[in-house]
């Protein structure tokens, strides 16, 4: 038997792992194209043995590797501050 187990990383909110007997290596490699898994921490592919094959489906569904952007803390401070103030009873 054969499957693959796709580990999503939701941030604060936890990780989830995305485990169908039925999904083939086309399947995941086809939702990782569109968008379907996103944020993907790991993927294996389980037969007799486990292996890591994150990086061969991340590269055959061609995915471009976005480095993180510089974020602007202040801008963020000042966003959230201004929108506590929509809030406020007046």
């Amino acid at each position: 038997m054969q499957y693959f187990v796709v580990m999503i990383d939701y941030g604060r909110r936890g990780r989830e792992a995305v485990v169908d007997p039925e999904i083939t290596r086309r399947e995941v490699i086809s939702r990782v194209a569109s968008g379907e898994y996103r944020n993907i921490s790991f993927i294996q592919e389980i037969v007799e043995n486990s292996e890591d094959v994150t990086e061969a489906i991340l590269a055959e569904a061609a995915l471009p590797r976005i480095p993180p952007e510089e974020v602007d803390l202040q801008a963020l401070r000042l966003d959230h501050a201004r929108d506590l103030r929509k809030h406020e009873r007046t």
